[in-house]
């Protein structure tokens, strides 16, 4: 039998709480068919606990070792979960699904959050995910036998700015700090500087990879829809559809920075290749826009193992979709369509 042609790419995961077991399985389902390689990983939140979770499996027992430790590190999720508070009962998980909108203890929660500050709920910053964190992923195999560059996001909260921890700068803690929602969770502090979420500046961000790899395809695994055709009327689907707003502007503006030289190096105005030249990036996604267009903000924190598994599965199923349909034109053309995420109406006079 002829073994299939390995390609070369970078991956792109987004961040999005709970949801981000959807990546899981994209990820899971790609390893599982191994005909892609990763020359550098880039996650936020969700993503980088992915990410890293990865890289640290690849070092320890290639692709095998890859998934079994992102099965590990979700499976441990999902136990931690049992002790939460916030997590829906049984009965409530029967009648009302994934959501926890209706759930009594989520319910008291989310109002506390928007009243108090995590220094005035949690003055021990007690996080129990750091834990998992520095309990599954190896960090010390990371930064000293990694052949994949790993890039990991978070928030400047004094600046603003975007930090990009990478290689041997990723550790528990800026896998934390990117995870470090400000409502929920005290500022990981690093070096000194207190770090935020990286959602909210690079979800995720793509802009390392185009210096530190010679790979010009990208495949982002995006859990935040961009775009929904229904108005959200109540306040908690506005407050979701600001989140998902939110967390993708970044995004948006990484497309049109792309399709911007893209354009340039078509037109021959700027140099494609070489030490001086220019990447043009073919941009490749694998969406969950399907798959979680129904479900509630609120569902992002229920760690429920029958919920996490179902979201795998749901990744894994459109990671095959997206391998029959798109493969081979990976390493020739992007499959995705930036224009349609980046047009602009511009009115002329």
């Amino acid at each position: 039998m002829t073994k299939p042609d390995v390609k070369r790419v970078n991956l792109a995961l987004q961040g999005g709480g709970a949801h981000g077991a959807f990546t899981w399985g994209v990820i899971d389902r790609l390893l599982e068919d191994g005909r892609l390689s990763f020359d550098a990983i880039s996650g936020t939140s969700a993503g980088a606990m992915n990410a890293a979770a990865l890289v640290s499996g690849m070092v320890k027992g290639g692709p095998e070792g890859a998934r079994e430790t992102l099965h590990r590190f979700w499976r441990a999720v999902a136990r931690l979960a049992r002790l939460s508070p916030i997590q829906g009962t049984p009965f409530e998980q029967f009648i009302y699904g994934s959501s926890l909108d209706l759930s009594p203890a989520y319910a008291l929660w989310d109002v506390a959050t928007r009243f108090f500050s995590p220094y005035d709920l949690n003055p021990l910053d007690w996080s129990p995910m750091r834990g998992i964190v520095e309990r599954i992923i190896d960090f010390e195999a990371i930064r000293t036998h990694c052949s994949q560059r790993l890039f990991v996001s978070a928030t400047n909260v004094h600046t603003g700015k975007m930090r990009v921890f990478s290689d041997k700068d990723v550790t528990a803690d800026a896998v934390m700090a990117s995870a470090c929602l400000p409502f929920l969770f005290q500022a990981v502090e690093i070096d000194g500087v207190p770090y935020w979420d990286g959602g909210y500046m690079g979800n995720p961000p793509l802009f390392p990879f185009y210096r530190t790899t010679d790979t010009e395809d990208v495949v982002i695994v995006q859990i935040n829809p961009i775009e929904r055709r229904q108005t959200p009327r109540t306040a908690r689907e506005i407050m979701n559809r600001m989140n998902e707003i939110t967390f993708n502007a970044s995004l948006i503006g990484e497309f049109r920075a792309i399709d911007f030289v893209n354009r340039l190096i078509d037109e021959g105005k700027l140099k494609h290749g070489g030490p001086d030249g220019y990447k043009k990036i073919r941009l490749h996604r694998v969406a969950a826009d399907e798959a979680l267009k129904e479900l509630s903000a609120s569902s992002k924190f229920n760690a429920d193992w029958s919920f996490l598994t179902t979201l795998r599965d749901a990744g894994r199923e459109q990671a095959r979709l997206w391998l029959d349909t798109h493969y081979e034109a990976v390493g020739k053309t992007g499959t995705m369509d930036i224009k349609h995420h980046t047009r602009t109406k511009v009115p002329v006079e």
